[in-house]
């Protein structure tokens, strides 16, 4: 993650490897980290069986909200790309029961990576 990027607070790709170990404990026997995206100290984690988003609370972060989506329950998603003066991205997530979407600051360059690797989840 770019210094750029943690000063405007936009999430980019992190290494699946690390977050997988970090989340070890929380994960089913198989499940596995996809892809995995930063936001200064929060995840945007997917998984081959869900979304997670991890909130880290506090001064210190040893509170810890995760809020587990799983992806049969997404109805629909846009992804918002930067524009020329707009150097952030955002993903908006709708599921079902809700009306208000989810959603999630990116960096310009992780838009199309979250795309893709949601788009692989939710139909494959």
């Amino acid at each position: 993650m770019g210094l750029f990027d943690t000063i405007l607070g936009n999430a980019s790709e992190t290494d699946a490897s690390e977050v997988n170990e970090e989340l070890s404990p929380i994960l089913s026997d198989n499940e596995s980290v996809v892809a995995a995206f930063k936001l200064v100290r929060d995840l945007s984690v997917f998984t081959n069986k869900r979304l997670i988003l991890v909130d880290k609370q506090g001064l210190t972060g040893r509170k810890v909200n995760y809020h587990s989506i799983p992806y049969k329950s997404i109805t629909q998603f846009i992804v918002e790309t930067a524009g020329h003066f707009d150097t952030d991205a955002e993903l908006k997530i709708w599921l079902s029961g809700k009306s208000d979407a989810l959603e999630i600051e990116l960096s310009a360059s992780s838009a199309q990576a979250v795309q893709k690797t949601l788009a692989n989840q939710l139909f494959s």
